[in-house]
């Protein structure tokens, strides 16, 4: 009898989880249950897998609004049913379709209308639902005659009155706001909850008419659907890239082989690998998506674009050939069935990335070339998450802005325990994982054989491409395998690098021939001792510091060094076990033969996923199938990582099988353990390697060029001012914006580096491009009166532009260009702006002489953009004092304590059991890096200030070839007073605050210490 039934997939309406509405339907004594959520599908495939484990016939409709008032209730008599509705909710959604006040036509749906919305006629496929409170109702005339169209018609929306109190309380947010000011017509009824079917069956026995045709509506309906089967490669992805498996695995082998020939020439192991991995993917019927993403990238080339092909498609000798990846899986013994293998059902992953900039033109591509019918981006969740919990829920219980910044912005212990903060407590812990809205998957792209709209409806987020409403782990369930097409910022750099090499220097750099950048000398000088600030990956402290105790000085070692970064290998005890063997390999045992004859290469330590399947395999005697369960737990699917525990007993059994001692069989499935969603396959890996080569490789060898790049792709692990930093030190001359010189980015002359209007957060886009564009197409602005007449802009532009030197072309001072700016917009008509042939002569004004101090430059840059340009951080400090020990010597001083000056670049907050701790990283005077580690006691007295310069004392630690300052007092240091406020006490300390600093937070748990790991350095016996 629930023929309308809401989740809390209904965003910001149901309350009820799926798993809880079908077990009450069962308490209730449902036999049949329709879910019709929202203008959503989002929960139909995981409802029907519910329902039919709790032995409930499941059903599956759309509960049809437009702007909250509801229209219609549409239940699919078969699967075909649900495409139908989705089709046209997809038109609503994507292309601005209004929804009709009646349904359209439906082959194959029933339509259920509420009583304030009956149409005037109604088709052989559309009833009247009635609830049991308005049963009064039919007593008249007009509804009386409607009996044999109408059913029974009761909503579940909640189960308690707690969560109808919830409902208000999503609905409030939805309608942004206060409870008090909620209508009935927000909110659904009083009466919306499950009650025993056999009561409502008694409620409505006077109507025995109204009983048949709701139960006729839910025999005649059926919700089959073929799940993908375990086991089995067939999935609803487009089937042929061709016409036929023939005409594809052909194409596949013709592009194979020539690649093969353009890669290796005469190779007969190669040919082999080719041959066999032609083999496999032609069986597991693979070859649509490999020439899929194939022709992808062929579009890139054309257009050209740089890609990187990473993940576990590196793996394989046949996206090598074609192109898909530049990783020799020969190379670095990367083995295929890590990749595909005939125990593999679902498709192999390509982790495709563009540059930021040339991404949407790929996806533009896909959506033309495969039609928008069966192209669209997997949806996610977006979770209502503890700051706007709390900010959400506060705001609908009137709480003002001051309490709800305090509440969102403060620890949980520290809030007021007033009555209205417990029910915001209350009621918020309650919506502790609610979706709260749908958005894109990051770079899961589905393309279907059958039109997608069969599956979901489709949504049109805000960034323009559509979605389907259920996320990657539904599409997986139902046989939709996603392609993950990724943009980052790190290809931007190399590939506009790369550009801007060719223009400044006439010098044409092949990037992606990888002999280049994979063993050059100075690159493994600059890599081992950790000077790769900007440079994909490996710039960041924690990486800059495990280069350095690794004296990473080759590929292969930083190939390891890319998954030993990674949380997993960090938790599990093995990076620090990685630094002391790679350091000492005279000074350890295989704990076991397994692992010296597989994981020789990583001292017998597991760094990868490969390493981590070959020891549950050939140590503990696990199947290719439980392999994969292991590769897929590791990759984060959090389904498979609830299987993992299944994974554990059968591996424990086994290895006692194999005689493995308790002792030993534990220790090795806690470093497996360990790995579940933060490690990487060696593929991956060394992907990444490659990329951070080619960014090092330009570093070293054009640093002016490559630091514009790093700035005008916005960086990346640090700010900018870090990399104008970093481009000084290269022995660039950093000039601010110049009207006459500068574009919108940044750009180099000779070894000036001009920085771009981008920098100018308050200066529009818009007018930051006009500028330059006027003075290509009209030449160079002569005065500052010339720039206001051909430049749209008022006197708050104006005095930006000012005040950061973008007029000193005139020769005149700040203070005079700013007085001439007033007084020509004082009569100044915008009318005019373009009447250059008729104007007077520029006007030239006599005023008197207005003098600046030295260094107000520095205090305009660093109210402007954040950081000063005109001269050093320490020459604003009021203490000449520089330090007494510099970076350059503190190898010299291990254990000694020393006593430095340093400018703050970040800090890294870290978890420890005695509380937060902090790494910062810092430059000395002579521009050099160094770090620093702020242990919990030390930071009760001595925290930091905000950005700035410090006075630091503390002890160095050398820890494997790295020093690291541990402090135990520091001071922030004086600034000098503004001059440009000489006679406004209150203003002449304002700027400082301005001072930026780089902070992360991680809310992980605390790294062991090695006596807390134990790892055996020896034999077990």
């Amino acid at each position: 009898m629930f023929l309308n039934c809401h989740s809390f997939h209904s965003l910001r309406y149901g309350t009820l989880k799926i798993k809880e509405l079908v077990a009450q339907a069962k308490c209730s004594g449902a036999k049949n249950l329709v879910l019709t959520d929202i203008n959503t599908v989002t929960a139909i495939y995981d409802f029907k897998k519910e329902c039919e484990n709790e032995g409930i016939k499941p059903l599956a409709g759309m509960e049809i609004r437009k702007e909250n008032r509801l229209l219609y209730i549409a239940i699919a008599k078969e699967f075909s049913g649900i495409g139908e509705v989705n089709k046209m909710m997809t038109a609503h959604n994507c292309d601005g379709e209004e929804l009709s006040e009646t349904a359209p036509e439906f082959k194959n749906v029933f339509i259920i209308y509420p009583i304030d919305n009956i149409p005037s006629t109604l088709k052989e496929n559309e009833f009247i639902g009635i609830r049991e409170e308005d049963l009064s109702l039919l007593v008249r005339p007009e509804f009386h005659e409607l009996i044999p169209k109408t059913v029974i018609l009761h909503p579940i929306t909640f189960s308690t009155k707690k969560e109808y109190n919830l409902h208000r309380i999503l609905r409030a947010i939805d309608n942004n706001t206060i409870l008090s000011k909620l209508t009935e017509e927000d909110i659904c009824r009083k009466s919306e909850y499950f009650k025993p079917e056999k009561d409502i069956i008694k409620s409505f026995q006077q109507y025995p008419e109204i009983i048949k045709n709701t139960k006729n509506i839910l025999d005649e309906c059926t919700f089959e659907f073929d799940y993908k089967e375990r086991g089995s490669t067939e999935n609803k992805n487009k089937k042929y890239y061709k016409e036929s498996q023939e005409e594809d695995i052909k194409l596949l082998t013709k592009l194979a082989y020539e690649g093969f020939k353009k890669r290796y020439g005469e190779n007969e192991t190669a040919r082999m690998r080719v041959e066999k991995e032609l083999n496999v993917i032609e069986e597991l019927k693979f070859s649509a998506y490999f020439l899929i993403t194939w022709d992808i990238v062929q579009y890139s080339n054309k257009m050209g674009f740089m890609h990187v092909g990473r993940g576990s498609g590196a793996n394989s000798i046949v996206s090598y050939c074609l192109g898909i990846t530049d990783i020799c899986p020969l190379e670095l013994d990367l083995y295929f069935e890590r990749f595909l293998n005939l125990n593999r059902t679902s498709p192999p992953d390509f982790d495709l990335d563009w540059s930021w900039q040339n991404r949407d033109a790929i996806l533009e591509y896909v959506f033309e070339r495969y039609g928008k019918d069966h192209v669209a981006f997997c949806g996610t969740n977006v979770e209502f998450k503890y700051k706007s919990i709390f900010r959400e829920v506060g705001k609908v219980f009137g709480l003002p802005k001051e309490e709800l910044d305090d509440l969102s912005g403060s620890p949980i212990e520290n809030h007021d325990r007033n009555s209205v903060v417990k029910l915001v407590h209350e009621y918020g812990k309650l919506m502790e994982k609610f979706p709260n809205q749908r958005s894109m998957h990051a770079c899961g792209i589905l393309i279907s054989e059958e039109p997608i709209y069969n599956y979901s409806a489709l949504e049109m987020p805000p960034k323009g491409f559509p979605i389907v409403q259920f996320d990657m782990n539904v599409a997986e369930d139902i046989g939709l395998e996603k392609f993950d097409i990724l943009s980052q910022r790190g290809l931007g750099t190399i590939n506009d690098t790369v550009k801007l090499i060719k223009k400044a220097r006439g010098i044409d750099v092949d990037i992606r021939d990888t002999s280049i950048s994979k063993d050059e000398k100075i690159c493994n000088e600059y890599l081992s001792v950790g000077k790769t600030i900007g440079c994909f990956y490996i710039e960041s402290p924690a990486m800059r510091g495990l280069l350095r105790r690794l004296k990473c000085d080759n590929y292969r070692i930083l190939v390891a060094a890319s998954s030993i970064i990674r949380p997993g290998v960090a938790q599990s005890g093995m990076m620090r076990e990685y630094i002391f063997r790679h350091n000492h390999p005279n000074q350890f045992e295989y704990f076991h033969p397994v692992f010296e004859e597989n994981l020789k290469e990583t001292y017998g330590i597991m760094v990868y996923q490969e390493d981590v399947i070959k020891i549950a395999q050939y140590f503990g005697g696990l199947s290719h199938a439980d392999g994969d369960i292991l590769r897929r737990a590791m990759s984060g699917k959090e389904r498979s990582i609830q299987k993992l525990n299944e994974v554990k007993a059968n591996f424990f059994e086994k290895c006692k099988e194999k005689g493995h001692s308790h002792e030993l069989t534990a220790e090795a499935f806690r470093q497996i353990e360990s790995f579940a969603g933060y490690s990487f396959c060696k593929a991956h890996s060394a992907s990444y390697a490659v990329e951070s080569y080619q960014s090092l490789y330009l570093k070293v060898y054009y640093p002016l060029e490559f630091m514009v790049s790093v700035i005008n792709n916005q960086g990346g692990f640090y700010r900018t001012e870090v990399y104008i930093h970093e481009a000084r030190m290269s022995g660039a001359i950093v000039q601010n914006p110049c009207v006459n010189t500068s574009e919108f980015q940044t750009i180099l002359k000779g070894k000036e580096i001009y920085l771009g209007f981008m920098i100018l957060q308050s200066l529009e886009t818009k007018i930051a491009q006009i500028i330059s564009e006027e003075r290509e197409n009209n030449g160079d602005y002569k005065s500052l009166e010339d720039f206001i007449r051909r430049i749209p802009i008022g006197i708050e532009t104006i005095q930006i532009l000012i005040f950061i030197g973008a007029f000193r072309f005139t020769g005149k001072q700040k203070n005079e260009l700013l007085v001439e700016a007033r007084l020509m917009l004082i009569n100044f008509k915008p009318e005019n702006r373009n009447l250059m042939l008729i104007e007077e002569p520029v006007q030239d004004y006599k005023l008197p002489e207005l003098k600046r101090e030295y260094f107000e430059d520095a205090f305009d840059e660093l109210e402007i953009i954040g950081f000063p340009v005109s001269c050093s951080p320490f020459d604003l400090l009021e203490t000449k004092y520089r330090g007494s020990v510099f970076v350059k010597d503190l190898l010299k001083f291990h254990k000694r304590q020393v006593k430095m000056l340093a400018y703050l670049i970040s800090r890294k907050h870290v978890p420890t059991k005695k509380g937060a701790m902090f790494f910062g990283t810092w430059i000395d005077v002579n521009g050099d890096y160094f770090d620093t580690a702020h242990f919990p006691d030390s930071l009760k007295e001595y925290d930091f200030q905000g950005g700035g310069c410090y006075l630091l004392l503390g002890t160095v630690e050398v820890d494997y070839h790295f020093p690291t300052l541990t402090i135990h007092k520091m001071a922030k240091m004086p600034m000098i007073a503004d001059p440009r406020y000489a006679y406004d006490e209150q203003k002449r300390y304002d700027a400082h605050r301005l001072v930026r600093e780089d902070v992360s937070m991680t809310s992980r748990k605390p790294y062991p210490q090695a006596h807390e790991i134990g790892l055996p350095r020896q034999k077990f016996s």
